[in-house]
């Protein structure tokens, strides 16, 4: 016993099965190999573990990246797994291997570079804008666009990331200019940045943007369109971008758009878009001809229709579509069958057709219209009725009299207060007094009537209006 508490074992170096570790999402798992001298001295409850030193190879604040389960390894050499915190971003990375029973410290593995991509994917500078323009003896602020979204991840959103900042000098070449997550620039050329993950290659770089010195007063305001140009509405809007300037005015078709007054303006319309950039002691402007893929449709009914009983309203509907669908609804259920451009209705209610295109901008059109009873203004009714209520109701709202003396018989129609005064005279009669209101109180009022016909015989009588 007294032998395996004084048992001491010597660790190697440890052998790196890597060059430098790139790792991400995808991919983090690193091997090492190690010799261990001798066997027999092990414990069985030894354990072996990784310690990873900061970026500077220093092991003051050594981080544990692996240990392995008691008495697990036990024959020299030793292969072990590791992965890398998702933190790592450095080029001299060193790694030691440590026993537990007895205990026993490894010297330093040579230096490695380490990087965790933790984001690995373009991304966006000067809101997508391509160009930029500084006045002479000012300078242009680019930066990486934050927050990220769906279409942009941005790294800003990973705190521990760092940057760097080039200029092309060619085509195909380019020269690191700064460090940082933006760039002030006062010098005419084209730039990006990338995320810093050193000697490992990624694809966490941003756009080219192209900036320029407004020497002559006024600069070009390049407008960019996040959902591209044409775009499809039916993802929503699009949000116009210019370059970074001091304040903004946007105009559409030429006419300025009130309160337009931000670097970004939303829109799902076709038209002409411009917008004047106040760069300081200098100016931009800019314009696109913005076209949305929306296809064009009518319908030939207005929103509120009026049938009666009995009657139908057809329906029908045009577009430009490509490869379109139709689904025709009454009062929010879909009309089993109907799926043509045009529809019969035949009962009363609330109905909407969607146009939908099937092929290229998968977007949709709805029509909303209503069908109701109408009042029908020409009854057969017998009596010419002395009594009538118009309170709005659609019952006895006019004065209905006989067919023989309406529109179309050439009848005088002539309705007079109870103190002579002449409301209605006319031979074209509608059934449709009265037109307006006749400030009604709650003492019934009386009117008279004298009916003419055309061949000269004559009804006389009142008419009495309560509320």
């Amino acid at each position: 016993m007294s032998e395996r508490a004084n048992a001491q074992i010597v660790i190697g170096t440890p052998n790196l099965g890597f060059s430098q570790a790139c790792a991400s999402a995808s991919f983090n798992t690193y091997t090492t190999t190690f010799i261990f001298s001798p066997e027999s001295a092990l414990d069985s409850s030894n354990q072996f573990s990784i310690e990873m030193s900061d970026a500077d190879g220093d092991f003051t604040n050594a981080t544990t990246i692996y240990t392995s389960a008691a008495g697990s390894v036990t024959v020299s050499p030793a292969t072990l797994e590791f992965s890398i915190p998702n933190t790592t971003a450095g080029e001299n990375y060193k790694i030691r291997i440590k026993s537990s029973a007895p205990i026993a410290t490894s010297s330093k593995s040579v230096a490695f570079a380490a990087y965790y991509k933790i984001q690995d994917s373009p991304f966006t500078i000067n809101n997508l804008v391509s160009t930029g323009a500084f006045c002479t003896g000012g300078s242009y602020l680019l930066t990486i666009d934050n927050p990220g979204n769906g279409t942009n991840d941005s790294p800003l959103q990973y705190p521990n990331l760092t940057y760097k900042w080039y200029k092309e000098t060619s085509p195909t070449t380019s020269a690191y200019v700064a460090d940082g997550p933006t760039l002030s620039v006062n010098t005419n050329g084209t730039y990006f940045v990338k995320t810093n993950y050193g000697s490992c290659t990624s694809d966490s770089f941003s756009n080219r943007v192209t900036i320029s010195e407004a020497i002559s007063g006024e600069a070009n305001a390049t407008i960019a369109s996040s959902l591209g140009n044409p775009f499809c509405p039916e993802q929503g809007y699009t949000t116009l971008s210019t370059i970074g300037g001091n304040s903004y005015q946007w105009f559409k078709n030429g006419n300025i758009i009130p309160d337009a007054t931000s670097q970004m303006y939303q829109t799902n319309e076709s038209a002409t878009f411009s917008v004047q950039v106040d760069l300081g002691d200098c100016s931009a402007s800019g314009s696109i001809e913005l076209v949305s893929e929306l296809f064009e449709s009518s319908i030939d009914v207005p929103e509120y229709n009026e049938i009666l009983s009995g009657e139908s309203l057809f329906v029908n509907v045009t577009s430009t579509a490509q490869n379109p669908n139709y689904n025709w609804y009454l009062n929010n259920t879909i009309i089993s069958g109907a799926t043509e451009s045009s529809f019969e209705a035949t009962e009363f209610g609330d109905y909407s057709v969607i146009i939908s295109e099937t092929t290229g901008c998968e977007a949709s059109i709805e029509y909303l219209f209503t069908v109701e009873e109408a009042l029908d203004l020409f009854p057969d009714v017998e009596k010419i009725p002395n009594l009538i209520s118009p309170n709005g109701d659609l019952i006895n709202d006019t004065w209905i009299i006989p067919p023989a003396y309406v529109s179309g018989t050439n009848t005088e129609v002539i309705i007079m207060t109870n103190r002579g005064e002449v409301v209605l005279k006319t031979n074209d009669y509608q059934n449709n007094w009265p037109e307006t209101d006749l400030n009604l109180t709650s003492i019934n009022q009386v009117y008279y009537y004298i009916i003419t016909t055309e061949d000269n015989k004559i009804k006389k009588g009142s008419i009495t209006v309560v509320k």
